[in-house]
């Protein structure tokens, strides 16, 4: 289910047609923190680039976005993976609880395993499964697959293709990106894709006081305001749990995190006090 929400045309647009406002619609997460992040959650028939590093969450996020889509939304979702065979995606959704073989018999989820290649050489993405269960999210884990098999240059163009057929389906996607952490800063990619994308989410590994805790921000959201905290979050028994943000600390996407002066001030007052 999306929700909808009204954003006032330009002043002077008002003036031209009186009465008349664009109304936005949006697509929940599922995930209440992260859907207040985005202000309501993602801009229909948009494309969102989820990156991170190996094993920050990134496909856990994707099932959920699709798993909550069906059971909270009612909506149809289709996960294409490059890697995972069915019966792997299957084991590890059960292990959050989450049951895609119950939603494939109900015709409101789809697993599609194929390859990079046959994706590239085909003129359209799963016609079959698109007319089968008419979803209305995709999760494509992961885009940088494709990189493999696209001659250098030519990648921004074939995911430009690949995000237009989506959009033009009316699908809201969710394209997941090998993000490797170079040096003390996160590049997210070197070949432009974040230009291509309407929405950019970063999912990060930091490390503080010897102990390794993940972080998300949400970088870009064309056409909406949206958090510009960096959070917490954890990977539960039920899924993905966003917490607070990092306010205690700075300097955390630079890899060099450090205590905020406050927070130093602080410390040292409690110090100061116990030894008394």
């Amino acid at each position: 289910m999306t929700s909808s929400a009204t954003r006032t045309a330009p002043t002077g647009l008002n003036q031209l047609l009186p009465g008349k406002s664009r109304e936005a619609r949006r697509v929940k997460t599922g995930i209440p923190e992260l859907d207040e992040m985005l202000r309501g959650g993602f801009m229909e028939g948009d494309a969102v680039l989820l990156a991170g590093s190996a094993g920050t969450g990134k496909t856990t996020l994707g099932l959920q976005y699709l798993v909550n889509g069906v059971s909270k939304f009612n909506e149809a979702g289709v996960y294409v993976t490059f890697e995972e065979l069915p019966d792997r995606i299957y084991r590890d959704a059960g292990n959050f609880g989450w049951d895609l073989r119950r939603m494939e018999e109900e015709n409101m989820f789809k697993a599609v395993c194929t390859s990079p290649k046959l994706l590239l050489e085909s003129a359209n993405i799963q016609d079959e499964t698109i007319r089968e269960i008419r979803p209305k999210r995709i999760v494509i884990d992961s885009l940088s697959h494709l990189t493999m098999f696209v001659e250098q240059g030519g990648f921004r163009q074939e995911a430009y293709r690949l995000i237009m057929q989506i959009k033009t389906r009316g699908i809201s996607s969710l394209l997941l990106w090998e993000a490797s952490s170079a040096g003390n800063s996160m590049m997210l990619t070197d070949v432009g894709l974040s230009y291509l994308v309407d929405c950019v989410i970063m999912l990060k590994p930091v490390e503080i006081e010897s102990s390794i805790r993940k972080a998300l921000a949400v970088l870009k959201m064309r056409g909406s305001d949206h958090d510009k905290h960096l959070r917490e979050f954890e990977i539960t028994p039920t899924g993905v749990k966003i917490a607070s943000a990092f306010a205690n600390y700075e300097g955390l996407t630079s890899g060099v995190p450090r205590k905020v002066a406050s927070e130093k001030f602080m410390e040292m007052f409690r110090k100061a006090s116990d030894s008394r």
